[in-house]
């Protein structure tokens, strides 16, 4: 009886592990989903942000510094 009850707390130990590895991989898998959508979304904004910026950093007025036209 002292065998069994050891054999089993055994692998129930085991398992917490097996099951805390899975839960750190779905958080690592979801925190990546969530990386990907936001630079998906936020790409065309983040873009111009940075080209502002080497604009005004290198004081070019030409190319993609060019002032937009007034419409």
């Amino acid at each position: 009886m002292l065998a069994l009850y050891t054999n089993l707390s055994l692998r129930l130990r085991r398992d917490e592990k097996g099951a805390t590895a899975v839960e750190y991989g779905i958080m690592v898998a979801l925190i990546a989903v969530a990386i990907i959508l936001a630079v998906t979304f936020l790409s065309e904004s983040l873009s111009a942000v940075f080209t502002d910026v080497g604009c005004k950093v290198s004081g070019s007025t030409t190319g993609d510094c060019a002032a937009p036209a007034a419409g």
